[in-house]
């Protein structure tokens, strides 16, 4: 029997069958690319429908797959956060708002006033910052600025979510890892924290949250339209959508404080799965389930940064990566600060943006696309510092870093630690099906571990000019941003 996992990414839809032991069949992956709505005011959106028909065309393509016709069980990852408004008829009504979105980035301020100086304490106990990445200060600026379409919300949701009342014909819960990215999760109780909803949001807010359940709550019994379409799916269990990089830390292998998960895709992320007294101010704390801490940060800067140069800059050039591997660190005379959607982990400012200092007549093309991957990497160092792990196994994963060896390079000198670069190609949709296999027959997460490809070691004289260069990114943030 198979496992269909739907893999919402940032930039592509995804359904991908697995075998029982969490590896992937053979012509058993159907994407569609996407692209959130952005402009120069620092929207970052999407249109829920065409979303959602996005994921049910992949859903219908991988149906045809030969497994197909006997399906275990279904599971979902989707970038987190994200939520959306529902209206009286259960149709989206506001766009669906995501991570990346810093329109809201005056409302930060504002709630920050509200809070009178308990800005660490609703850190300690949503894990999350206030900042514009999350539903409080997203929620607030709509209000604001859109208060007849904010006055049609009936209630919110998660995409995942929205996916599945449209497919089941009735309300489903959030699961605690989805609504754990909102910013408004009683974290350590597994509810939502009704004051600071009350205080950050007014408590009209609290009656249009959703339910809240673990992941491993399955849905059943799609209604007459789509058990028509899918007949497959017809009577199996839909298990609750997770945050991706919390599939990811699973799939990677990354499932105690022994082991790091580093995942480079259209963003980046580190992140443990630790229980800690406090959380670091740089970083925060969600959940992959109940029980299951997961602490770390993630960047806005990531694969974007990579593909932004490659393909609006350097139109693809095919032996840049080679270059990159011949050049000492540092070797463009640049400082960068790679915010080019704002800045989430470790600094939280959502007004910042991307800066390049030191420019030349004679700066090349190669020095900028070294100079900005060299500051993700340096970004990156910052949040592996606080996660304060020494020893600890650092697995690397994601498209961006299988593309390039050079950045791998970078990375290991910039964390001055090795890294354990997976061989596996579809690390958060294998995370689903290992989670999906724990519910169904109590496998433990890390009883098949992650097949690595290779490991990369830092370089000591290469370390120690990445050393000099985060010092002086770091005096370039603190001029611009303090």
């Amino acid at each position: 029997m198979a496992l269909l996992v739907i893999d919402l990414g940032s930039s592509s839809a995804r359904a991908l069958l697995f075998d029982d032991q969490a590896r992937l069949l053979p012509s058993a992956v159907i994407s569609q690319a996407h692209e959130f709505s952005i402009d120069n005011h620092g929207r970052s959106t999407a249109d829920a429908d065409e979303l959602r028909a996005l994921v049910e065309a992949c859903l219908d393509a991988i149906l045809q797959h030969p497994a197909a016709t006997d399906i275990r069980a279904v599971g979902m990852a989707c970038f987190v956060g994200n939520w959306l408004g529902i209206d009286a008829a259960g149709q989206a009504c506001t766009p669906l708002f995501t991570y990346a979105d810093t329109r809201s980035h005056e409302q930060v301020s504002q709630l920050q006033e509200k809070l009178a100086g308990g800005a660490d304490a609703y850190h300690q106990a949503t894990g999350c910052r206030l900042h514009s990445a999350y539903l409080p200060a997203q929620y607030n600026w709509l209000c604001r600025q859109q208060p007849a379409v904010a006055a049609r919300i009936q209630r919110i949701s998660d995409f995942g979510g929205y996916l599945y009342a449209r497919w089941f014909g009735r309300e489903i819960p959030a699961s605690l890892s989805v609504a754990s990215w909102t910013g408004l999760l009683d974290s350590e109780n597994c509810r939502w924290h009704v004051d600071y909803a009350r205080e950050l949001c007014g408590a009209g807010l609290l009656a249009k949250l959703p339910a809240l359940a673990d992941y491993d709550e399955a849905h059943s019994g799609l209604i007459d339209n789509y058990a028509r379409r899918w007949r497959s799916l017809r009577d199996a269990p839909f298990f609750l959508a997770v945050g991706d990089g919390a599939a990811a830390n699973v799939g990677s292998g990354a499932v105690d404080a022994r082991h790091i998960a580093l995942t480079i895709g259209t963003t980046a992320a580190l992140r443990a799965v630790k229980s800690l007294r406090r959380v670091p101010a740089g970083l925060w704390r969600y959940l992959v389930c109940a029980g299951m801490p997961l602490v770390g940060g993630a960047t806005s800067e990531g694969g974007n940064v990579y593909q932004w140069l490659w393909r609006d800059l350097l139109r693809e050039e095919a032996d840049l990566d080679d270059q990159l591997l011949s050049r000492p660190p540092a070797a463009h005379g640049l400082v960068v600060l790679p915010l080019l959607a704002g800045e989430r982990a470790p600094g939280w400012r959502a007004d910042a943006s991307g800066t390049i200092h030191g420019l030349r007549r004679g700066t090349s093309r190669l020095d900028l696309l070294q100079a900005h991957l060299e500051a993700v990497a340096l970004r990156l160092s910052l949040i592996y510092a606080q996660l304060a792990a020494p020893g600890a196994t650092v697995l690397a994963g994601g498209g961006a870093l299988q593309a390039s060896p050079a950045w791998a390079r970078m990375l290991a000198d910039a964390f001055d630690c090795d890294l354990s670069l997976l061989a596996e190609r579809e690390v958060t949709a294998r995370g689903v099906a290992l989670l999906m296999r724990r519910s169904l027959d109590g496998t433990a997460l890390d009883a098949i571990p992650p097949q690595i490809s290779r490991n990369v070691q830092p370089d000591a004289p290469r370390v120690e000019l990445m050393r000099a260069a985060r010092e002086r990114q770091s005096e370039l943030y603190r001029r611009l941003y303090g």
